[in-house]
């Protein structure tokens, strides 16, 4: 029998190994993750808290960002995604050493790498869009100035850090099963040219020659004895008297 086989599946190891959290919280891709749920809290949480002021000639909020209500929303729902997201896939990469199937863990994988990069793209577009509106707001007083270059700082970091998510699960996706975790076993073909399995073949053969003995079926009379009678009484004989 032959083992094949490694140790890992799409770049984590095999179920039954075990969570190193000490190994896990070192992970590059755990500690950009952490970073990019640290990014979306501050943005959508300077927007929601300072994002909105009531200018003196109108009584409803408005945004910061050039008073465009579509920007702040924006924002809020892409950090807020984000947010719920990062929590997801973290949970996600603490199972994924408990998945025993490969195909459930290449789902995984791809749904980390098609989010990763769709966030990638909209946090560019977010990052676009509030710095945009934020060059047009000329009047400046009374709004906080921080907490919108804030916003827009962390928009573009953001890009970077799903950026990097979207590298890490697609070198991962490339990776794919190359680093298989459980061995399997397989038997060694039989070889169909010779008359023996591999393991019993005989080292060497020498047949000894073979000469028949022949026989025949009838023996040959021209080579036995004539038989003649004796009928002479043999001397001293007596025959019976009935």
């Amino acid at each position: 029998m032959e083992e094949i086989g490694s140790t890992s599946a799409h770049g984590v190891s095999f179920a039954g190994g075990g969570l190193d959290i000490a190994k896990f919280a070192r992970q590059p891709q755990t500690i950009v993750r952490l970073l990019s749920w640290l990014f979306a809290i501050v943005v959508f949480a300077c927007i929601t808290t300072e994002g909105y002021i009531n200018p003196v000639y109108s009584a409803e909020p408005k945004c910061i960002f050039n008073q465009s209500d579509s920007a702040c929303h924006y924002a809020v729902g892409i950090g807020v995604i984000a947010f719920l997201a990062c929590v997801a896939f973290l949970v996600l990469d603490v199972y994924m050493p408990y998945m025993s199937n490969a195909q459930h863990r290449k789902y995984a994988v791809m749904a980390d790498l098609g989010f990763s990069g769709a966030w990638s793209f909209l946090w560019f577009v977010c990052f676009c869009l509030l710095a945009s509106q934020w060059s047009r707001t000329h009047d400046v007083s009374g709004i906080p100035q921080d907490a919108a270059r804030a916003t827009v700082a962390f928009s573009f970091f953001s890009i970077a850090t799903w950026g990097i998510l979207t590298y890490f699960a697609l070198g991962r996706f490339r990776r794919g099963a190359e680093d298989v975790t459980i061995p399997a076993y397989t038997e060694q073909p039989i070889d169909e040219r010779t008359p023996y399995p591999p393991t019993y073949a005989p080292t060497s053969y020498n047949p000894t020659p073979y000469t028949p003995t022949t026989y025949s079926a009838y023996p040959d009379l021209s080579q036995q004895p004539t038989f003649t009678p004796n009928l002479e009484p043999t001397p001293g004989y007596q025959p019976p008297n009935y």
